[in-house]
């Protein structure tokens, strides 16, 4: 067994959340350059030129790409030789109260949903477990903003609404968002599960790399015919029109029940905030 000092998870969420609010990711990064070259919409252009040039001052001068630097989304992958000196929650909520006071990042939490009161450090943090192999330990810190959280849905179909259901659902939740979250947007979709699980599928798709493709051959499919179509509805940039509404689609997937037809969509922002490290 390894025994791991719980201040190295708190430094590390630290780091990684400083690193994230300011730092693009650069598959996201290459996306918008190339869709630059290939929208048609001149406002469209312009915007996607001053989000490239927002995202490079963000880079070099340490400062957030948006206001809105989000409420913690932080996955755990446990390796099952793994063991603390106590709680992990309270090391990651650390970590997350120290990035958001050293970055002067803008805390957004609220203590209770009808009461209102803000925390004042960003805590707590949305933390994800998840049992693996070996002696390391992963964390995936994402800095979710609430504009495109806010558009997006769980619904239950059924089995017989199938892949038309599905891609229906699709386009008409980034339809109706039009340019509230902020396209070009990346969507994450999960398929299966049940309610919760399909929410978490969603968001987990949210972390893969924009330049991967499912193994799934019909994910895949689907995931290629999804981007085609939500380009054609015409939002654009920002909502200004164009042919680049999404810079991704991506599906994450999982056993359903034979009654079940499980369908998250989570819309992410072209501010698509996510790092990791292994320790």
């Amino acid at each position: 067994m390894r025994e791991l000092n719980l201040k190295l998870v708190t430094d590390t969420v630290r780091d990684l959340l400083l690193e994230g609010n300011c730092d693009l990711g650069a598959d996201v990064f290459q996306k918008i350059n190339n869709a630059i070259q290939t929208e048609e919409n001149p406002l469209g252009v312009s915007v996607l030129k001053q989000i490239k040039e927002n995202d490079q001052i963000a880079k070099r001068d340490r400062v957030p790409m948006c206001q809105d630097t989000g409420m913690a989304v932080v996955f755990v992958e446990l390796g099952s030789q793994v063991v603390f000196d106590g709680l992990l929650e309270n090391a990651i909520n650390l970590g997350v109260k120290q990035a958001y006071a050293e970055g002067y990042f803008r805390k957004s939490v609220v203590r209770h949903p009808l009461k209102r009161v803000n925390t004042n450090d960003n805590t707590p943090a949305i933390i994800h477990v998840k049992s693996v192999p070996g002696d390391k330990v992963k964390l995936t810190v994402a800095p979710k903003g609430g504009g495109a959280e806010n558009v997006s849905l769980v619904k239950m179909l059924i089995p017989a609404d199938g892949r038309a259901g599905i891609k229906k659902l699709v386009l008409d939740t980034v339809l109706e968002a039009g340019g509230k979250p902020c396209p070009p947007i990346v969507v994450g979709i999960g398929l299966g599960g049940n309610l919760e699980k399909s929410a978490l599928l969603a968001k987990e798709a949210l972390m893969r790399d924009l330049n991967d493709e499912a193994e799934d051959e019909t994910i895949r499919e689907l995931e290629n015919e999804l981007l085609h179509d939500i380009n054609q509805l015409g939002i654009g940039p920002m909502g200004f029109g164009g042919r680049t509404t999404a810079l991704a689609v991506k599906i994450n997937w999982f056993p359903t029940h034979i009654a079940s037809l499980p369908v998250a969509i989570n819309l992410q922002c072209h501010a698509a905030r996510h790092k990791s490290r292994t320790i």
